[in-house]
């Protein structure tokens, strides 16, 4: 909804941080130069308890009661909102009634000169201040991207297309399906990332593989699939190198393992055996001419007949993330159909001395990528 339409009471919230405030600072923006003047207020509303609450609340009355004295009305922005949700500062008896008694105030209030912005992480929903602001106002709400939605692959490429266009850059498809790859699930380091090679290549038009190879940084979730690909690629010096630094990064992330890892590079094998099977049956083409056009792989997808699919989702490759089977398309044709049956019985064997026995957990590891990628 265009910033000029929004009713004078406004909510902005959600888990995705960047999303967020780049939301609400283009209704902020976009409310000061309409209403003009000078009298406009930012409100920092991050708290670590009630009484830092009370503190933001009273601010709040004082700014709405203070009439502009410059243009034809005034912005108030409670800015990052932390006592909406789950988090500790919410949760006391204090702070749920001071937030009806502002509810209240905010139903009865007069919006003919004043428009109240409020940006906000993630809202509890149930409470009565929530339900009172979408009913009063408006609401927006922005959910983090993760690599467990299905479309999350599909959403960052247009974001990408999008962020280029509007630094008038172009980018090639092998280049941005290598960005996407790079910056996974995560908005703010996308905008970094595009901003980042669009003064790189100054001058040129174009964004190409070399440019984002040289300069991107990988995050967290590309590195978990950076992993997968040296298997997929064959590559046994990367595979190599990238299970160090994700054995190294174990001992100090609390959600990594070795048997994680294994689990991830199962998932990959798995991947790669149903895509190959796929490809036998003619369901999905390799398009030589377009090897790194994602939305065409995506419509080979829905073309595929599901009636011919296994209702197990574990062995239903439409069960899987469209991405991950695109990663694998250029892949699979690197290992014959046995060799993937014998990489998947390694991976297995592994396993069970991961979880039976003394061994080097690493050592373990290596010796099975090494014989599957030197079969």
């Amino acid at each position: 909804m265009p910033a000029a339409k929004i009713p004078p009471l406004a909510l902005i919230c959600g888990d995705d941080e960047f999303a967020v405030k780049k939301r609400a600072k283009e209704i902020y923006q976009t409310w000061c130069e309409e209403l003009g003047g000078m009298d406009h207020e930012i409100i920092d509303a991050s708290v670590s308890n009630s009484g830092d609450v009370k503190t933001v609340l009273d601010k709040l009355h004082a700014a709405l009661n203070t009439l502009p004295f410059f243009g034809s009305g005034k912005v108030v922005w409670l800015r990052d909102c932390n006592f909406f949700g789950e988090e500790r500062a919410a949760s006391s008896k204090a702070v749920t009634e001071m937030l009806e008694r502002l509810m209240k105030y905010l139903a009865s209030f007069s919006w003919q000169t004043v428009r109240l912005l409020i940006s906000a992480g993630k809202v509890d929903k149930r409470k009565t201040f929530f339900k009172t602001l979408d009913k009063i106002g408006t609401v927006e709400s922005f959910v983090a991207l993760s690599a467990d939605d299905k479309d999350w692959a599909e959403r960052v490429e247009m974001a990408a297309r999008t962020a280029v266009r509007e630094r008038q850059k172009e980018i090639s498809e092998e280049a941005l399906a290598e960005l996407v790859a790079r910056v996974g699930p995560n908005a703010r380091q996308l905008e970094t990332e595009i901003e980042k090679l669009s003064l790189f290549v100054g001058d040129k038009k174009k964004i190409e593989f070399s440019d984002v190879a040289r300069i991107c940084s990988q995050n967290k979730t590309a590195k978990a699939f950076a992993l997968g690909d040296a298997l997929g690629d064959r590559d046994l010096p990367r595979l190599l190198k990238r299970l160090d630094e994700e054995l190294w990064e174990a001992k100090f992330d609390k959600d990594k393992s070795e048997i994680g890892l294994l689990y991830g590079l199962i998932s990959k094998i798995r991947a790669m055996l149903l895509l190959k099977e796929m490809l036998r049956e003619g369901w999905v083409k390799q398009t030589p001419n377009h090897p790194y056009d994602f939305q065409l792989f995506k419509s080979q997808l829905e073309r595929v007949p599901k009636d011919k699919l296994p209702a197990d989702k574990k062995f239903n490759p439409l069960a899987l993330n469209p991405y991950v089977l695109y990663k694998a398309l250029p892949q699979v044709k690197k290992y014959s159909q046995s060799e993937l049956v014998r990489a998947m019985d390694l991976l297995l064997r592994c396993n069970r001395r991961l979880v039976g026995s003394g061994l080097d957990e690493a050592l373990v590891l290596q010796q099975a990528l090494a014989q599957i990628v030197a079969t």
